[in-house]
């Protein structure tokens, strides 16, 4: 079998010792070289040994009998580049970053390569192991933390598990949100799973009928603010799944509006109080609109 499609996968057991990756690879597709290389580079490939199964990218790794190597092969996915993400602040134990618009907080199967962890892990010097601690939607922006140690990935976990943290949020919504109680608590269930959230005004656009918010949560349910404020039908703007296409605006090709803008916790490692804040020029702006 010689496969040679733009998506497709392998399971490969491996009945020789020492065999090569790319050996093995190239008897069952028809992907040069390099493109097997830039694949695995890019977190198609897999090996399971024993019991255990992890991304492999050392192509030059010796592998044993009853090995079994998984290649998903995605040309289009493959193909994405992710906008950069740019460093906070280096914590040693941990790092803080500004995750852009389209940038993911966690790989598939296929790559891991427009991820926020993987350019933590390769952009970082000296270059760390990076682990995922905490998530933004792929449509949101704004802080994130990467742990650079599975002790220091165990301790920040469970830090945001218990919201021992304040995390603040920037977001622009449509309508007027004056009109609203200030501050605006809201606690409609998001999934039928109970969900607390805080909405404060920042400043108002007349001209596009735009609300700059400052948002707070109690809970961390999936799209809760994008849920809060669409269930007063504000929603927050470029938001194409809960919100709506507003007519007579400027806001209908413009990105999600949902900016992570600040963080402050007792670390858990060092004890020390910590704060980090995104600067102004990546926040959400009004002036975007215009």
């Amino acid at each position: 079998m010689n496969i040679a499609l733009n998506k497709f996968e392998l399971h490969l057991d491996i009945t020789t010792e020492n065999s090569a990756v790319i050996t093995e690879l190239k008897q069952q597709c028809s992907l040069s070289n390099a493109q097997l290389k830039q694949a695995i580079h890019q977190g198609a490939l897999w090996l399971t040994r024993g019991k255990s199964t992890q991304r492999l990218r050392r192509i030059k790794k010796p592998l044993k009998i009853d090995d079994v190597l998984h290649f998903y092969y995605d040309k289009q996915v493959l193909s994405q580049q992710p906008n950069e993400a740019l460093l906070i602040a280096d914590c040693v134990d941990y790092s803080v970053w500004y995750k852009p618009y389209g940038m993911l907080s966690q790989g598939s199967k296929w790559s891991d390569h427009c991820t926020i962890a993987r350019w933590a892990q390769t952009h970082l010097k000296p270059e760390r192991a990076a682990f995922i601690v905490h998530r933004l939607d792929r449509a949101a922006t704004g802080l994130i933390l990467i742990a650079h140690s599975k002790k220091a990935a165990r301790a920040l976990s469970a830090m945001f598990e218990k919201h021992d943290l304040e995390k603040i949020y920037h977001i622009i919504i449509h309508g007027d949100h004056r009109s609203r109680p200030q501050p605006d608590r809201l606690s409609s269930d998001v999934d039928g799973k109970s969900a607390s959230s805080h909405f404060t005004h920042i400043n108002f656009d007349e001209k596009n009928n735009a609300s700059l918010v400052q948002v707070k949560i109690d809970t961390g349910r999936k799209h809760q603010i994008r849920s809060h404020a669409a269930s007063i039908e504000m929603p927050v703007v470029g938001d194409r799944l809960h919100g709506k296409l507003v007519e007579g605006t400027n806001t209908d090709n413009i990105n999600l509006q949902l900016c992570a803008v600040a963080l402050s916790f007792i670390c858990p490692l060092t004890a020390a109080q910590r704060s980090f804040k995104l600067p102004e020029h990546l926040m959400p702006s009004l002036d975007t609109l215009q």
